[in-house]
């Protein structure tokens, strides 16, 4: 009875400690996203299956995992719906080189973490993975609840919040950003030179004038010649 008595208390002891031990342990840490977590996000969050394809036909989700791991600041991503996309001009995709709709998908991905509440206080222009300068103007306003992004060839705002931690934010908007380079309006193509009224070529009407010239000088001659002959 005793031995059972001390077999039990041991036991118990045991299980104490274990419990004491397993509740000074440090949590694991969270795994941070990474690119498979933003598809799997965005395929759940639905009607953004043209971005999708677009990120994975590009590979730029290997650069976000780039990004993820080297930077501290974190990513925000601004999607456009498929509603977004079957607003643009037809074949405006498809006329794009590979290496351009890789910067159509940088284009919508800042290089910092931003909550809602911390667009009013980003400086523009905005960065980007496509990068900064004039042909790739990203400018971000907030009016009241409103946030509008401009790019100097459209603008958009944000409809949604998709997805938010402490590293990726994830923000639906409504139109697809335009970078400059890649959409701004070519200069206008030359008038074509416009033809004589005649629709003669100067060359052409000038050899005609010349035969005509010669033909009456030769029946002249010939009748000068028929004269003579008398």
């Amino acid at each position: 009875m005793m031995k059972q008595f001390l077999f039990s208390f041991s036991l118990f002891l045991f299980f104490l400690h274990l419990t004491k031990t397993l509740a000074l342990s440090p949590a694991a840490p969270p795994s941070p996203i990474g690119p498979a977590n933003i598809m799997k996000i965005l395929e759940k969050a639905g009607d953004f299956t043209t971005f999708i394809r677009l990120i994975k036909a590009t590979h730029v989700d290997i650069q976000l995992s780039s990004q993820l791991k080297s930077s501290s600041d974190g990513i925000t991503i601004l999607v456009p719906s498929d509603t977004a996309f079957s607003s643009l001009k037809a074949d405006s995709l498809n006329s794009l080189a590979d290496k351009e709709k890789v910067e159509l998908v940088q284009f919508h991905v800042l290089t910092q973490f931003l909550l809602f509440s911390q667009f009013d206080t980003v400086s523009n222009p905005v960065m980007t993975l496509a990068g900064s300068g004039g042909k790739l103007l990203l400018n971000i306003t907030v009016t009241g609840n409103v946030v509008n992004i401009t790019t100097g060839i459209d603008y958009a705002t944000i409809s949604d919040t998709i997805y938010s931690d402490n590293q990726v934010a994830i923000y639906q908007i409504d139109k697809v950003l335009l970078p400059f380079d890649l959409f701004a309006p070519g200069p206008a193509s030359a008038k074509p030179a416009e033809s004589p009224d005649n629709d003669v070529p100067k060359d052409v009407s000038k050899s005609s004038s010349l035969v005509l010239h010669y033909s009456i000088v030769l029946f002249e001659v010939g009748i000068v010649a028929v004269i003579v002959s008398l």
